[in-house]
């Protein structure tokens, strides 16, 4: 190809456009918010926290007697910024704050730092949480966290469920320390490119199926046919949206468009053809490319296209080829841009973009000199390159960065494959602050023909990660098919801790910049082992708030409520989803027994009890009714709801009876029926303890209650929502 007259000058003025494109439109909406200290006034007892020319904190601090003393520090070193104002009591009283924190759409209650001598459990939540373990508010759009320091008592509200943007903040102890810190995730937590208010996270469901473990890369056009067949009759209706072929359709070797474009022997209807059967069939095409360039001869007459070495030639490196060199517009042009532009006009909607770490290690890092010549940033150009995939592709198209943690492509990617090859469970503690801030984390493919299927998609999507299935789609016809079904749609969810729980890989990201090889993992990439037992999810809905729990293993104790960040002194009830076994009704704690090592995991629903018949779980989803529940409310002697039905499958309402209630009748309209409803006993001890059927009696703290659990199983031919009535009559 021609090389345009001018373009090693041109290279960087174009660089800078290109990597501010995506950024620049949306900021002029959003002005970038200071990294300096709030404003902090104070006068009497009230005091106002003003940051970026807006109040993010107004309230009062009172104590008994003498008022109390406030000592602030402000701390800048090397850019980060932190801001302290404490107050320590000078009577015999404590320090009492009373405050108002208002911030953006995107903000929600956290912890920052973990407690001391804490159960070790990863928490996220859907909706705004209201656990008594939060003692911040983190508002992602402008990237502030507002925090009360151990160990004075907090406790964070928000004041409207839903898109709340102000919560109420309680907080006492003989000191009370508030502490801001902007720019948090950006400078303290060291992600130079997170502009969070230049960009959302991915907001829906991401699930499906990919080729790569089902058939590797002799994947073929009637595998994918045949899967695709088979996915919109078995997957579909429970929330599976995308099917991705991988590697295995382009033409050898990889490098020029056309070898992408025009795929091998093995699918002769063409990509467009492959993409409008997939769509045909209801579901969402997606693919795999990568980053690498193996065509010789082409490099070798296309020089300046490439990174050159010292002796001016094309850069070769293991894995990645020949490098690519992002700085040169006609490179994208010529070899990037085509592939993405023409890939996206066939439809395809889901874009996984591999070889991303070789580009950077055995790429532009072993090379960096030769961008220290030109006096370029390597990891501008770096992610100028991936930026022209993301502007081809548009802003609407599910990309996924694959793979390890590319720290450097926040706010261009939707998501990162942040481990190596099959199912990790590391990622899902050791970058759990990431997930649906930065971008949505991607543990790899699932395998539910596996033994640990049932565990990997209920952690899947009780994270809210990606879930992406890798089967031979005939495993979709069995009975094993229960473990995705149960998973899908993915929630969105928000850490409830904006720390890693476990920081070994996250705290060694800067390694990034200095990684030369891409071949096996890298100290700060996530790994597969599972280490954290236990994963929490915070489900709040306008009619009703609970807490789901999942549990891989570990020591068969007490799980004390106050430390999943309920209150002590009430009253839970306990029930197993995968087992569908409710364990009883507890105060203080309950133990939760031996994993069944047939799912090996457990799933449990944890729902304050009440005093008259309620819903405690539903079957359609390991969330217990998150997706499925539009609403439900109790009148008189009348348990009423609204669900979403999948059509043909089996929706089980599992409700307590307590005694003294005498059931009447089931009622749903909208195209359903009332398929059956049966009364399971119950086992109450001799301490008044209402156990499940076949239960122990070591379950936790015994409780004067006692009851039983009915199944009132809905049905409907085709998915709709419907409305169905639960009868009571008070009385034997």
């Amino acid at each position: 190809m021609r090389r345009p007259w001018g373009w090693r000058a041109a290279a960087g003025a174009a660089l800078a456009a290109l990597c501010a494109r995506g950024a620049v439109a949306q900021s002029r909406e959003r002005p970038e918010p200071p990294n300096a200290p709030a404003e902090l006034a104070v006068q009497g007892h009230g005091l106002t926290l003003t940051y970026g020319g807006r109040t993010v904190l107004h309230g009062t601090v009172e104590s008994q007697g003498a008022a109390p003393e406030l000592r602030t520090l402000v701390d800048t070193e090397g850019g980060i910024v932190t801001q302290v104002a404490k107050w320590t009591a000078r009577g015999r009283g404590p320090v009492i704050l009373t405050a108002t924190v208002s911030a953006s759409a995107e903000a929600f209650p956290c912890e920052v730092e973990p407690r001391e001598d804490g159960l070790r459990v990863v928490r996220n939540a859907v909706g705004l949480s209201h656990s008594l373990l939060n003692r911040a508010v983190y508002d992602r759009r402008d990237d502030w966290v507002l925090s009360v320091d151990h160990p004075a008592q907090v406790r964070v509200t928000p004041l409207v469920s839903g898109d709340s943007t102000a919560f109420r903040v309680e907080a006492s102890g003989g000191e009370v320390a508030l502490r801001f810190r902007p720019r948090y995730y950006q400078r303290h937590r060291g992600l130079a490119a997170f502009r969070p208010w230049t960009y959302r996270p991915w907001s829906r469901s991401v699930a499906g199926w990919t080729s790569w473990f089902a058939f590797l890369d002799s994947v073929t056009e009637t595998d994918i046919h045949r899967t695709a067949d088979v996915m919109a009759e078995a997957l579909a209706p429970w929330g599976y949206e995308y099917l991705q072929i991988d590697d295995g359709y382009e033409r050898e070797p990889i490098g020029v468009p056309d070898h992408w474009l025009h795929p091998n022997a093995k699918f002769p209807a063409g990509l467009s053809g492959l993409s409008a059967y997939i769509a045909g069939r209801g579901l969402k095409p997606g693919i795999w490319t990568n980053t690498t360039f193996h065509d010789r001869a082409y490099a070798l007459a296309h020089p300046a296209y490439f990174v050159a070495d010292s002796t001016g030639r094309p850069a070769y490196g293991n894995w990645v080829g020949y490098v690519l060199d992002g700085s040169n517009p006609a490179t994208l042009d010529e070899l990037v841009r085509p592939v993405y532009d023409s890939l996206a006009r066939q439809g395809w909607q889901y874009f996984k973009v591999d070889a991303l770490r070789h580009l950077r290690y055995e790429g532009y890092n072993s090379y960096a000199d030769a961008f220290g010549r030109r006096g370029l940033d390597r990891v501008a150009v770096y992610r100028g390159f991936v930026q022209a995939i993301r502007d081809a592709i548009g802003p609407g198209v599910f990309m996924l960065a694959c793979w390890g943690i590319r720290p450097e492509l926040a706010g261009i990617v939707d998501a990162v494959r942040v481990g190596t090859d099959g199912f990790g469970y590391g990622g899902l503690a050791e970058y759990n602050s990431f997930n649906n801030v930065v971008w949505r984390n991607d543990p790899d493919h699932i395998q539910i023909a596996a033994p640990d299927g049932f565990r990997a998609t209920t952690l899947a999507s009780l994270t809210g990660s990606l879930l992406m299935l890798t089967d031979k789609p005939e495993v979709y016809r069995t009975a094993r098919v229960e473990a995705a079904r149960r998973a899908a749609p993915v929630p969105f969810t928000v850490p409830e801790q904006v720390y890693d729980v476990d920081p070994s890989r996250s705290s060694r990201l800067g390694e990034a910049d200095v990684s030369v090889s891409g071949s096996g993992p890298r100290p700060f990439d996530a790994d597969q082992r599972l280490e954290v037992p236990l994963y929490l999810l915070d489900v709040s809905r306008p009619f009703e708030r609970w807490t789901v729990l999942a549990r891989t293993g570990g020591a068969d104790e007490p799980i004390r409520f106050a430390d999943l960040g309920l209150a002590g002194d009430r009253e839970y009830l306990v029930f197993e989803f995968w087992t569908k076994k409710l364990l009883g009704s507890f105060e203080q704690s309950f133990v939760p027994g031996r994993v069944d090592p047939h799912f090996q995991v457990q799933d449990f629903c944890i729902r304050e009890r009440a005093d008259h018949p309620q819903l405690v779980a539903t079957s359609r989803h390991v969330t217990c009714g998150a997706p499925d529940l539009v609403e439900v409310r109790w009148s008189g002697d009348t348990l009423s709801g609204v669900s979403d039905l999948v059509g043909g499958d089996a929706y089980d309402l599992f409700l307590t009876e307590p005694q003294g209630y005498r059931f009447v009748a089931a009622q749903t309209a909208d195209g359903a029926e009332v398929a059956s409803s049966a009364r399971v006993g119950a086992v109450v001890t001799e301490g008044g303890q209402w156990l499940a059927g076949g239960a122990n009696n070591e379950l936790g703290v015994a409780t004067a209650s006692s009851g039983a659990l009915r199944v009132v199983r809905l049905r409907a031919v085709h998915s709709a929502r419907v409305a169905w009535h639960v009868v009571w009559r008070r009385g034997r």
